[in-house]
């Protein structure tokens, strides 16, 4: 029996988006932190060092590092040839949580003037 695959695109803070592409269910958040990183626009303000200094959000959930996109309960499957969409919150190199707060807030208005 093969690895039921799912699509991903990551959203950045400005609204642009990494992917789409195919995952298995049993890719760690880790790892697709570790993707994130090596597809990171070279463009961006904020460019992240490590997976540490990113966040993925999906379904309004923080997505933890060792889990695997099934035990993180990601809907795999419930939108038939559908793209699931992950927002991606970036730790900007010494920040406090005033920059953090900042960036989330700018990634939801971003993604609320696509509906």
């Amino acid at each position: 029996m093969s690895a039921e695959l799912l699509e991903l695109k990551f959203r950045l803070y400005d609204g642009t988006d990494i992917g789409p592409s195919m995952y298995a269910l049993t890719t760690t958040v880790s790892s697709l932190k570790e993707n994130i990183l090596s597809q990171w626009p070279k463009d961006k303000e904020y460019k992240p060092k490590t997976v540490n200094d990113l966040k993925l959000i999906n379904a309004g959930k923080i997505l933890e590092n060792n889990k695997t996109l099934a035990e993180s309960r990601v809907p795999a499957g419930e939108i038939p040839g559908g793209v699931v969409t992950m927002h991606v919150v970036v730790r900007p190199p010494n920040s406090g949580k005033n920059i953090e707060i900042f960036l989330v807030h700018r990634l939801f208005i971003k993604s609320a003037e696509h509906f």
